[in-house]
């Protein structure tokens, strides 16, 4: 999935290829041709070649196409960044082979860890997020026939992008899964209901990661539940069952170091970079976001797929209170096909994230 070290002395017959506002369409010498753009008034004195066109403004209500690529190949980067406002109203969506459907649609923050538009340091192995809002990623996007990436602007402002998408034209990806990305939000999650990261996926592929926008809605100790893996046949009862949320994410003992509380941490496949604390005034509830790459130990099903988390906290008498949180999920996999089963396209309003400040509108 990384490209192994041994490896990278191996030569390969493809050719890298670079798309961004400066060579929209990625072809031979076909960067800072541009003449107009949105810093073509700062390069008044300089003149074409002198970064004339470095962003582009998605206008509400539109989706701009970041890439369109035609044959076989893989995308191994992209790099963008825009102004925090818009992390949780922009919506990232790719398309292979030429599908109609995407196979990733997910909130732009949170694909990059940020789900809480609030920036969140992360070193990871495939999400890097850099100050202030330098969003990476290095998941490995293969394709057979085409590639198409979107972002499109759910807001009533305008949203100035900066991009570059890398990947490598050519190669054999006839062996290869496609990526795919699912977004799902429970707020509040219904009463004794676990929280479904992913269902109905069907094929044969493997599940590679899971990042989690987690707001609390009470006091106390909320990562208690369990998350599970349904897997093939065995769709009562999971084959991969976890025994608390901070296990899953690598910590244990909420996560609380003594003297210090919640603790974050960020490491190459697990960690929780992101701790909100409440302020006193409109911030009222702890947020986290948490992340789990399952590169070294990807969960492999051959017909299909299902996932859940439960909320669970304590309550008197050593009994498990189920909690109704705020639970914003991103999962992804790889699969043998590049459409799977999907929930509906996020909302402005199913996406929106309260950060404050809240006061009502005046008389």
């Amino acid at each position: 999935m990384v490209l192994a070290a041994e490896s990278i002395a191996r030569l390969r017959r493809v050719t890298t290829r670079s798309i961004s506002p400066e060579n929209p369409d990625g072809s031979p010498g076909g960067g800072a041709r541009a003449t107009e753009g949105t810093g073509a008034d700062c390069a008044r004195d300089l003149g074409p070649g002198w970064k004339i066109s470095p962003s582009i403004d998605i206008e509400p209500g539109r989706a701009h196409p970041l890439a369109e690529i035609a044959g076989s190949g893989r995308i191994t980067h992209i790099w963008i960044t825009v102004h925090p406002d818009a992390w949780r109203s922009l919506i990232l969506r790719a398309y292979w082979d030429g599908a109609e459907e995407p196979a990733i649609e997910v909130p732009y923050g949170d694909f990059f860890c940020q789900g809480w538009g609030v920036f969140a340091q992360v070193d990871s192995q495939v999400v890097a997020a850099n100050p202030h809002g330098g969003l990476n990623s290095y998941w490995p996007m293969p394709f057979r026939e085409g590639a198409r990436l979107t972002l499109e602007n759910t807001a009533d402002s305008p949203a100035r992008v900066y991009y570059q998408v890398t990947f490598e034209q050519g190669g054999d990806h006839g062996e290869d899964g496609y990526l795919h990305a699912q977004w799902r939000r429970s707020n509040p999650l219904a009463d004794r209901t676990p929280h479904v990261l992913l269902d109905g996926i069907e094929g044969q592929g493997h599940y590679v990661g899971t990042y989690i926008a987690w707001g609390s809605h009470s006091n106390g100790w909320w990562g208690e539940g369990e998350i599970k893996f349904y897997l093939d046949e065995d769709e009562q009862h999971p084959t991969i069952c976890g025994t608390g949320t901070e296990d899953y994410f690598g910590g244990a003992w909420n996560f609380d170091v003594p003297g210090q509380g919640y603790t974050t941490f960020t490491t190459p496949y697990l960690g929780m970079p992101q701790v909100i604390r409440p302020d006193g005034l409109y911030v009222s509830q702890q947020r986290f976001g948490m992340y789990r790459w399952h590169l070294a130990d990807p969960i492999h099903f051959a017909r299909r797929l299902k996932v859940d988390i439960q909320a669970l906290g304590w309550r008197s008498g050593g009994r498990y209170l189920p909690l109704r949180d705020d639970i914003a999920s991103t999962a992804l996999f790889y699969l043998d096909r590049p459409v799977a089963s999907r929930p509906g396209t996020p909302t402005a309003d199913a996406m929106e994230i309260q950060r404050g400040p809240g006061a009502a509108p005046g008389p």
